[in-house]
């Protein structure tokens, strides 16, 4: 089954440390809700841009979507 990358991106010179606390929330709500996927992170840009992600199933997406508001999602392969 396809997985899609829902992302948020955060810009500024705290946006790394904002991207680990937003992790922390998207780790909660995969418990919370019992989403069968478990893959989140953080991930540097640059000096100000990082962002948080949550890897969901294709046909889950729309209510991830939907309850999350990710700023866009890709394609994941990993």
């Amino acid at each position: 089954m396809k997985r899609l990358k829902l992302i948020w991106d955060f810009h500024g010179p705290d946006a790394q440390k904002t991207a680990e606390h937003h992790e922390i929330h998207l780790k909660q709500f995969i418990e919370r809700e019992k989403l069968p996927l478990n893959v989140t992170g953080a991930e540097q840009i640059s000096d100000v841009h990082s962002t948080a992600f949550l890897v969901v199933y294709e046909d889950g997406m729309i209510a991830v979507r939907d309850a999350l508001k990710p700023h866009r999602g890709e394609w994941y392969e990993g």
